[in-house]
């Protein structure tokens, strides 16, 4: 006799409930869904699949611009503009999706992606959250896209199994050394040859950008006015160094090594930047300064005219050779500061002692017992402030505006190391993913993002802000909370990070004075303190830590005020705050991506960003140098001049 076992009935209340798709399943949904509708070019689609408020970053990999979609209804628009010919597909995850959470709390699912487009590869980044549809039903629709283009098909750097094999062997008449083909390389701009790309300005934006130039076989030259490369830093003030940690601070292909000092002295800087030149083979011109530049629009060129110095044939002294060198494309990488602002004041001509801008200030050595007043009170004036101390000066700081102060060590604990330390790399946050995190907050909200860290930071370091207000020094976390790199972000200004000066302040031993300078006199600094013979202020120095101005001037002086005024004011972001005016730009006016002038860029910034952001301009520049089509989306219009 058979016997059968049948399936008890179960009640429909104690049915397990389907399991809820994990983080990777839904990522995989939506990249699929993303890549169906923009094969398409359905704009409607697309933007369905992005949160109401949302925001899709884009690197050059769809745009051939840096700009951010904000809305569905710029991404529609992008859609429209460059779906079909950017040919994106092969959407997938490089890694496992993970569940993570918004600012907000909001949870949200975080996949790091890959695609192809029709000329490259790209890298990102997605962020999803679960929104109501039109059907009443929960939705998962992307809040954050980054999309950046990592690679050009065809042109590939040759790194790992594509390295150069170097040394040829076998035998061959007449054949050159490495070093003297090095050498013909540096030496023949001008001559047998012309650079592509002409970068000027050999800090370490110009020398990122070199060596990523060199990578991908553009001929490119960095020229400088300064006789090494490294100088910018050893011919500032000997107490300078860097106040962003190493792990931050790595340029392109050779990171520093694993027993570098977390920060660097400026004159340590100087020695690898000058190393970093000769190993990654970048062809740099020292002692070359740029009389004047011109577009010949009819050609598609400049005409850059050079003075280089070099040591006399007889030894004896330099002589200086004139150079005109005729590149597609020229890239000021000037510094993101621009020009030093110095201010002047009545009576400057008749003071009796030195001054000058921080910018040429040459150290504390020759001020041991002298009264110093320095006018300004950021970066610049505290680590002058702090040495002229250190070196027995009497110092005052004149402070015009309040200015954001935060601890190093709480600005590495809290602000930077979950993305840049040790402890991120022993969660393998490496320093490319950092930097695409980093890249993956659209402007707009990264504010949001820093606010409650910079709030953290207020609450564990009340006490140190207590004694600089009682000291009288003037405190903010900028306009809307937010700290320190909003700030740099929004005007370049403003802040100091405490190494150390902020304690001379809170302590009394560098005095801090608020009233405006009237004028100066033959031995002192006169202030505007309501009385008729003013407030004095006795000086044998007085150094203005005034800051700098927009990178478009070094434009005006190089080109013309004109093509300066076409470009428009560099850096900022259009947020309406102090010293930033609006309208919102969304992006970094005019960094790292074309401008109203053809042939004509601009890159720099900190460490971080010229290794970061040099590899987008230097595609660019390979792009174009190879003659693929560069349509750019969204070039920005320009709302401000210099």
């Amino acid at each position: 006799m058979s016997q059968t076992l049948d399936r008890p009935e179960l009640d429909v209340s104690e049915q397990a409930a389907p399991a809820a798709p994990s983080a990777q399943q839904r990522a995989e949904a939506w990249l699929a869904a993303f890549e169906e509708a923009l094969g398409r070019a359905d704009a409607d689609v697309v933007a369905a699949l992005f949160a109401t408020d949302s925001y899709w970053r884009d690197l050059v990999a769809f745009t051939w611009n840096i700009t951010t979609a904000e809305g569905r209804g710029q991404v529609a628009e992008r859609v429209r503009a460059t779906a079909e010919r950017t040919g994106a597909r092969g959407f997938a995850t490089s890694e496992p999706a993970a569940d993570a959470a918004a600012p907000d709390g909001r949870p949200t699912v975080e996949a790091w992606i890959t695609f192809e487009t029709a000329v490259g590869r790209g890298k990102g980044l997605l962020r999803l959250v679960e929104e109501d549809g039109d059907d009443g039903a929960r939705h998962d629709v992307a809040w954050t896209l980054l999309t950046t283009l990592h690679e050009l098909k065809g042109f590939e750097e040759h790194q790992d199994g594509r390295r150069p094999r170097g040394a040829e062997h076998g035998v061959q008449r007449d054949r050159s050394s490495w070093r003297e083909r090095r050498e013909a390389s540096v030496e023949g701009w001008g001559k047998d040859r012309q650079p592509h790309v002409l970068v000027i300005g050999g800090g370490q934006g110009g020398i990122a950008l070199g060596a990523r130039l060199r990578q991908l076989e553009v001929p490119a030259l960095v020229v400088d006015a300064h006789e090494r490369p490294g100088d910018q830093w050893r011919g500032r003030y000997k107490s300078l160094c860097l106040h962003d940690p190493v792990w931050y601070d790595h340029l392109p292909y050779l990171p520093f090594p694993r027993n570098w000092p977390v920060f660097a002295p400026k004159d340590k800087i100087g020695d690898w930047l000058e190393m970093y030149v000769r190993v990654m083979e970048v062809d740099y011109w020292g002692s070359t300064r740029v009389v004047s530049a011109a577009r010949d629009e009819e050609s598609g060129t400049w005409e850059v005219h050079l003075e280089r110095r070099h040591p006399a044939a007889d030894g004896t002294g330099e002589q200086t050779e004139h150079l005109v060198l005729r590149p597609t494309e020229l890239v000021l990488a000037t510094g993101m500061s621009g020009k030093p602002n110095v201010p002047s004041f009545p009576g400057a001509e008749t003071f009796q002692g030195d001054q000058h801008h921080s910018s040429a200030h040459p150290g504390p050595d020759a001020y041991r017992g002298k009264k110093a007043v320095i006018i300004g009170a950021n970066n610049s004036a505290h680590d002058i402030a702090a040495a002229l101390w250190e070196h027995g000066a009497e110092v005052t700081v004149v402070q015009r505006s309040s200015t954001h102060i935060v601890r190093s060590d709480s600005l590495m604990e809290v602000g930077l190391g979950a993305l840049y330390s040790e402890e991120a790399l022993a969660n393998g946050v490496t320093t490319e993913k950092a930097d695409l995190v980093f890249a993956s907050l659209p402007y707009r909200i990264m504010h949001e993002f820093q606010i409650p860290l910079y709030q953290e930071i207020e609450r564990r370091d009340r006490d140190f802000y207590d004694r600089l207000e009682a000291a009288g020094f003037w405190l903010d976390f900028g306009d809307d909370g937010s700290g320190l790199f909003m700030k740099y972000l929004r005007r370049g200004s403003g802040y100091y990070i405490d190494v150390g000066a902020s304690e001379l302040i809170a302590d009394g031993s560098v005095a801090v004075v608020h009233e405006p300078v009237r004028e100066l006199v033959e031995d002192a600094v006169v202030l505007d303190d309501g009385t008729p013979e003013g407030k004095r202020l006795p000086a044998d120095l007085v150094v203005y830590a005034t800051g700098y101005g927009s990178m478009n001037g070094w434009a005006a002086d190089l080109i013309s005020p004109e093509v300066a005024d076409r470009v428009g004011k560099v850096w900022g972001l259009g947020s309406d705050t102090t010293k930033d005016p609006g309208p919102w730009e969304g992006e970094q006016r005019n960094m790292w991506k074309p401008t109203q002038q053809e042939g004509l860029w601009f890159h720099g910034g900190n460490l971080h960003q010229s290794r970061h952001y040099s590899l987008y301009l230097a595609l660019q520049l390979k792009a174009r140098y190879e003659g693929l089509d560069t349509p750019v989306h969204e070039l920005a219009p320009v709302h401000h001049t210099r």
